[in-house]
């Protein structure tokens, strides 16, 4: 008898969010690749039925179902897909492969009894998997730091990354000031993006403008508009939540990417701006220097002054090495969906052999 995987996509319920994203990536793949030696089934709103093909089967993901889980069919193996989703299987000889992204709460909340609820809702979900996968050398690390993995195996498999290229990309709503280039950035607008640091960077670099994009947090954001009034910066701009096909043009046009974040499970950002063989500028927190490698030129510190010239040279130093922008192309393919996806098929068939 075919054995029965259920693939948790609930995610898409937020399709632009980067789990949402992450989730609809899985999702045509999995339409695309059905002879996999196990029946797909795709947990999702109802919306999305048919959305991926007549090669796997869907599942309602009904609110009603986060609670009475006996409600949803019985699986030979559930892939919770990332940590937070709420979905579980009801029935425990239902092989569990667990995904954690991140810990970032850890850095994020302040409030201990707060960390420590999180840490238990996660810590339930790992008692109960057969497999957990880490997106990042650095998230296996907090994991076995601050979760009791009681002797079980951990995998990292790197974030897949959609590969993007300028093809179907749309000129920006916001208006741009095309008589200087610009560097870009991308993320939410909150305060563990650390994007404030940027600002009285770029009015050292008045011969460049700066564009963030995404969804601004009203506190955070407030931040940033009065450093902007208080030191005259008249070069860089929040400019809200973009498109995808204005997220292309962002990156197919910049002169580069800069990316000063301090928590980061991954980082999938600095990859994307690789697809378009741009100049990366990032700092070394977290992920982001592992994922980022070779490839990207980091900040060491977040003084205007070092942001300025890590930038500059980074800059110079990419023009002048033609090879350099090949290198980090072949090197953001190596995060394809493909490569990423067929390790967890792996995953799939090596516990339903079991």
């Amino acid at each position: 008898m075919t054995k029965k995987v259920l693939v948790d996509l609930s995610a898409l319920s937020n399709v632009n969010c980067g789990l949402g994203v992450v989730a609809q990536n899985y999702g045509r793949w999995f339409g695309k690749n059905p002879d996999l030696g196990f029946e797909v089934n795709l947990l999702l709103p109802r919306k999305y039925f048919g959305a991926f093909g007549d090669k796997v089967k869907y599942v309602e993901c009904k609110s009603i179902c986060k609670r009475f889980t006996f409600l949803l069919p019985k699986f030979d193996l559930w892939h919770a897909t990332n940590q937070l989703s709420r979905f579980k299987p009801c029935f425990y000889s239902s092989k569990y492969v667990l995904t954690i992204h991140d810990l970032n709460f850890l850095y994020e909340e302040n409030n201990e009894k707060n960390i420590a609820h999180q840490l238990s809702k996660i810590q339930r979900k790992i008692n109960h998997a057969k497999r957990i996968v880490a997106i990042s050398q650095y998230t296996k690390r907090d994991i076995e730091k601050h979760l009791n993995l009681r002797g079980k195996r951990i995998d990292v498999i790197y974030s897949g990354i959609e590969e993007i290229s300028s093809n179907g990309e749309a000129k920006p709503k916001f208006p741009i000031d095309e008589s200087k280039p610009f560097l870009f950035s991308i993320g939410q607008i909150c305060e563990k993006k650390n994007f404030h640091v940027l600002f009285e960077a770029m009015k050292l670099m008045p011969q460049y403008n700066l564009y963030i994009a995404g969804q601004k947090q009203p506190g955070y954001t407030k931040k940033i508009e009065q450093i902007i009034r208080e030191k005259y910066i008249n070069n860089a701009f929040l400019v809200g939540e973009i498109s995808h096909e204005e997220k292309l043009w962002y990156y197919n046009h910049c002169r580069a990417f800069v990316f000063p974040s301090l928590v980061e499970g991954f980082g999938a950002p600095i990859i994307e701006a690789m697809y378009f063989r741009k100049p990366v500028i990032s700092s070394a927190e977290t992920s982001l220097s592992e994922v980022g490698g070779k490839h990207v030129f980091f900040m060491e510190n977040f003084r205007p002054e070092h942001i300025k010239q890590v930038t500059e040279v980074g800059i110079a130093k990419f023009d002048a090495e033609p090879q350099r922008a090949q290198a980090e192309f072949e090197y953001a393919k190596t995060f394809s969906y493909n490569n990423h996806l067929r390790q967890y098929a792996k995953i799939y068939q090596e516990l339903l052999a079991k």
